[in-house]
């Protein structure tokens, strides 16, 4: 079974062919092709073990879901900000503008 496998973990995308083999009636699933790659050793793995860390086609994928031939397996990297806290903090920002906008208009009012 031909697999491509991108690597997006470093700095530059990095894609490359793999050929998994399987015996005769057994399901190839993303985690076997992680392991045969010689990218994990099993679901525990450090670098595997939390959610979102591979997907297939940009779908993010569970350890033991199906593979099939020609599909593009890819491994994503950590987020390095909460997207939660970036929203908080902008829209923390705006609310204090807002209110120095308002504090302005009313002390030119005074003039």
């Amino acid at each position: 079974m031909e697999l491509l496998i991108c690597d997006a973990r470093g700095d530059q995308p990095e894609l490359r062919p793999f050929t998994l083999s399987m015996r005769p009636g057994m399901l190839p699933t993303v985690g076997e092709a992680l392991v045969q790659a010689g990218l994990a050793s099993g679901p525990e793995d450090p670098g595997f073990s939390r959610k979102g860390a591979y997907g297939v086609f940009g779908k993010r994928k569970e350890w033991d879901s199906p593979i099939y031939d020609g599909d593009r397996l890819e491994l994503y990297a950590p987020l390095k900000i909460d997207p939660k806290t970036v929203r908080r903090k902008r829209a923390n920002q705006n609310r204090d503008a807002h209110l120095k906008a308002v504090a302005a208009k009313r002390k030119a009012r005074r003039l």
